[in-house]
């Protein structure tokens, strides 16, 4: 297997295809392209096939395989991790394809950790009953400030190496961990979500005697990342990758004004099992909220929607956003599948104690319209990088 060639400049891609009718499943090829190491090619040729999760399943599995056998290890190491996204609790498929990508790319990647003094260093952080990893990196020259970064609700944090690296390219030290729910910390470990994420920060804070840092949390990271800020000082910037004020809000938020009052009495009058069957009903219908239960329900160890819709809950920064003082950052798009953007109005009424609130909505004329503005991650990634050094 040849290994990646480091001596290359990070280059981050951008684009937004058209690939698929469903939008969760066009949002998540688009994520393959730009993201994971996967090539438009591959994907267009395949696209048109998909149309629930067996089907997403297949044709990444598939398209792995062919790479490999060409010798495309990059473009294989990207379908492989993301043909398991689709795969459900309970298929020993998904365990497979998680290590069967993992694996690859730490072998692919391997000039990045090796030697004496590595590009990135990985460590392993003490946490409860397991161990969160880190990837950390220092500039070559001064460092413009320290960053913690983690991903969301679906993350695994081998995703974001490039981000990581183009970070450090712009002269910053970097810290990448996942937490837990994410990646092989729940994956391998089984350590499920918390929505008290300032314990997971904190031992991250700790292992490394971190201060003055800027915290970017990522999708879901847009609740996490602020709520870890309420209790440590030590964050001294916070940047929200989404619009995210409470998770149960989010989920809601993209339903039809019936089905959101609908929701609304059926959870107040605490009607469990008409609740969970109506959403068993609509998952037959819909691939994204067949998904988005028994993702949810798997990584949030929820046994059914009632219990899951309850839990989503609990992720809500009203109850801690007098306690965030930090200077915060606020990253939106307007095409968002899954979260409203025009949630920012009852973020912002939360935040009344923020040193300073900056919103930045991205758009379709930036070609950073959809989910984690996906289609041009370069733009972000420079404003928030922008965006710390003039707060520092």
């Amino acid at each position: 297997m040849k290994k990646h060639d480091i001596t290359q400049s990070i280059k981050l891609k951008k684009g937004v295809y058209e690939l698929n009718d469903n939008p969760n499943f066009n949002y998540q090829l688009n994520r393959v392209i730009n993201w994971d190491g996967g090539r438009l090619e591959d994907i267009e040729v395949i696209a048109g096939k998909i149309h629930n999760s067996a089907d997403w399943k297949r044709e990444l599995i598939a398209l792995g395989d062919k790479a490999m056998a060409e010798d495309r290890t990059e473009n294989a190491i990207a379908y492989y991790r993301m043909s398991e996204f689709f795969m459900y609790d309970g298929d020993p498929d998904k365990k497979k394809y998680y290590v069967k990508a993992t694996e690859l790319f730490y072998q692919y990647y391997a000039n990045y950790f090796e030697g004496v003094d590595p590009i990135i260093e990985k460590a392993e952080v003490p946490y409860e009953n397991g161990k969160l990893p880190v990837m950390h990196v220092v500039p070559e020259g001064e460092s413009k400030g320290t960053i913690l970064i983690h991903g969301g609700n679906d993350s695994y944090f081998e995703e974001f190496l490039f981000t990581v690296l183009y970070m450090r390219e712009q002269g910053f030290e970097v810290y990448m961990f996942e937490g837990p729910g994410q990646g092989g910390v729940m994956r391998i470990q089984g350590i499920h979500f918390t929505h008290e994420w300032e314990r997971p920060v904190k031992a991250v804070l700790d292992y490394f005697d971190l201060k003055d840092v800027t915290i970017i949390g990522i999708s879901l990271g847009g609740y996490l990342a602020p709520r870890a800020a309420a209790f440590d000082d030590r964050i001294t910037k916070v940047v929200a990758w989404s619009v995210f004020p409470c998770f149960q809000d989010v989920i809601i938020g993209v339903l039809p004004e019936g089905a959101k009052r609908a929701f609304r009495i059926l959870m107040k009058l605490h009607a469990r099992p008409l609740l969970s069957f109506v959403f068993n009903i609509k998952a037959k219908k819909d691939p994204l909220i067949d998904w988005g239960l028994k993702h949810g329900m798997y990584a949030y160890e929820a046994k059914d929607a009632y219990e899951y819709a309850k839990k989503l809950k609990l992720y809500n920064l009203e109850p801690v956003a007098d306690s965030i003082t930090q200077d915060m950052l606020i990253v939106g798009a307007n095409k968002d599948h899954f979260i409203d953007y025009r949630l920012i109005g009852r973020e912002i009424n939360m935040l009344k104690n923020v040193r300073s609130l900056t919103f930045r909505l991205f758009t379709d004329k930036e070609d950073a319209q959809n989910h984690c503005n996906v289609g041009n991650g370069k733009l972000v990634i420079d404003e928030i990088l922008i965006w710390i050094e003039n707060k520092s």
